[in-house]
């Protein structure tokens, strides 16, 4: 029986593979829709990038499956469980061909809907930060009635920095562009990097991506063009070339691979017990995270809230509206500045206040010349919350309900 197994090994994988995606098909496609280009791209060079490695990869792959694995368990999330299902695949390309690229096992990690759920609840604080960096940079040049977070205010006309303006969807296109030059770089040597000299370039990209948007929104504000046209793209492209591509093309000449590749040919065989360990891991989560959740939104909910004049707008939403507010009771997985800018509304200022010596999430934010305060929490046993990791480790570790709730009236 077991020299069946390893003589059919690949089948019997491949087989497993198969069903493990079929099982996940939703998962799978919903995730593959959200980064489509850049997870093909990912396993392009995982493909021409791989390299015969010393290192055994069986038992961290299998680590952090699952790790991953416990937390989809536990909470629900798809996300995470797609980038498990994603780590799996590598694990079996890795487990008969030996060989592993961590440039590309970063930009899988890059390109998963997990870094995407994190990247977007950076975006506020990012787009404040850089917005208050050039307003500091311009003052002496720039006469500046005032600045409000994204909203800068010159000789009394407002100039709004949205999402667009931030070339944030150029982020990824960097790291990417960073990726294959290592690759291409690798092939050339016939050698590849060790993995401080890519973590070390991967801190450059970032760094080269920080400057580029840095300079896009004083370029923009120097040229009052912040309405989406052919020159508002142009500048935004010529900021990507001149300050990201041309200088990781000139520090690409300064990081050379250094380790030799690995000739061994040997045949390998699947590794029984990791390869084992991930497939039950992976089956029982994919059962369990189908299943319908009861996320308890109302329960022990504060009595001040009038739930009998709700309604339900999905299984993971509650709204309440009165004259002087609107009110949703959601599930932690809507950050509400995500759902206001997806609304087109344009978020001015967020920080966190506090309020009957508690401490919350405040939003001031614009939608057709009207601004409206929103203030919003996570609670658990009827204790407010401002962090998401520390409800998502209550959940994870206590599988305490915990929801979120949103309050929002017009400022006055």
């Amino acid at each position: 029986m077991h020299n069946f197994i390893i003589q059919h090994s690949k089948k019997i994988a491949l087989i497993i593979l198969g069903c493990l995606l079929a099982i996940n098909y939703i998962i799978i496609v919903n995730g593959i829709n959200s980064n489509l280009f850049g997870i093909l791209f990912s396993i392009l060079l995982f493909l021409i990038g791989g390299r015969k490695t010393s290192f055994n990869m069986n038992y961290p792959l299998l680590g952090l499956i699952f790790l991953l694995e416990f937390i989809s368990f536990r909470l629900h999330t798809k996300s995470i469980h797609f980038l498990a299902l994603s780590l799996f695949v590598c694990f079996v390309y890795y487990s008969f061909t030996q060989r592993f690229s961590f440039i590309s096992f970063i930009c899988i990690l890059l390109f998963s809907s997990l870094f995407n759920t994190f990247f977007d609840y950076l975006t506020v604080e990012i787009k404040q930060t850089l917005c208050y960096s050039v307003y500091l940079t311009l003052k002496n040049f720039i006469h500046f009635d005032k600045i409000e977070g994204v909203n800068f205010y010159i000789n009394n006309a407002k100039i709004t920095i949205d999402t667009a303006c931030m070339g944030l969807s150029m982020f990824k296109t960097g790291l990417l562009a960073g990726a294959f030059l290592l690759t291409l770089e690798e092939r050339k040597q016939q050698k590849y990097f060790n993995l401080k000299q890519i973590l070390l370039f991967c801190f450059f990209v970032i760094l080269l991506n920080i400057i580029s948007n840095y300079f896009r929104i004083i370029t923009l504000i120097l040229f009052n063009c912040t309405e989406e046209n052919t020159f508002h793209h142009t500048i935004g492209l010529l900021c990507f070339v001149f300050y990201q591509m041309a200088p990781m093309l000139f520090l690409i000449r300064f990081f050379k691979p250094s380790k030799e590749t690995i000739t061994d040919s040997k045949p390998e065989y699947l590794k029984l017990l990791p390869f084992i360990t991930a497939i039950i891991t992976l089956i029982a989560t994919s059962l369990e995270i189908q299943k319908d959740q009861d996320h308890k939104l109302l329960d022990n909910i504060n009595p001040t809230y009038n739930t009998s004049k709700g309604i339900w707008v999905n299984k993971e939403v509650f709204k309440i509206v009165t004259p002087k507010k609107l009110i949703y009771i959601k599930t932690p997985s809507h950050n509400p500045l995500v759902c206001w800018t997806g609304n087109g509304y344009k978020v001015i200022e967020s920080k966190i206040i506090e309020k009957n010596n508690e401490e919350i999430c405040f939003v001031r934010m614009e939608k057709n010349g009207v601004q409206y305060f929103s203030y919003w929490w996570y609670e658990c046993n009827n204790k407010k919350y401002t962090s998401l990791i520390e409800v998502s480790l209550i959940k994870l570790f206590y599988n305490k309900p915990i929801r979120l709730i949103n309050e929002t009236n017009k400022a006055q």
